[in-house]
């Protein structure tokens, strides 16, 4: 199946495809500007099956040597055909031809095996709530 997907470093990508992406394979998604986010990102990946959005990832940035990976996602007819290596391999080169020297992600436990296949490393990190009293 991945090789009839076709990925692209920044496409146009409308509100609409976005969130009919991830209403399937986030639970909980309400629908959101998406544009506003893109807007602060370095770049992005989509991956597309027959014009369709398929799979997604987003790589924001510090303005400098550090950027983000953020919202990893595949429609779940999709899963399991390595089309998420493939979008984050993409983002990786990408994000390396442009600069970046360290390229962060933050996960749940039940991805670390995900991430450490993308090339990925465990390290110590800090998080901080801020929507908590």
């Amino acid at each position: 199946m991945s090789d009839a997907i076709r990925y692209e470093i920044s496409p146009p990508l409308s509100d609409e495809a976005l969130n009919a992406l991830f209403a399937v394979a986030w639970e909980n998604h309400a629908p959101c500007d998406f544009q506003a986010r893109l807007r602060h990102s370095l770049l992005y990946v989509g991956a597309f099956s027959e014009g369709r959005l398929v799979g997604f990832v987003n790589v924001a940035w510090d303005g400098g040597i550090h950027a983000f990976l953020l919202d990893t996602t595949v429609h779940p007819n999709f899963q399991r055909h390595r089309i998420g290596t493939n979008l984050v391999q993409t983002a990786i080169v990408a994000a390396r031809k442009r600069g970046i020297e360290w390229l962060h992600v933050d996960y749940e436990a039940h991805l670390e095996g995900f991430y450490q296949r993308c090339g990925f490393h465990s390290t110590l990190a800090g998080l901080l709530n801020l929507k908590e009293d």
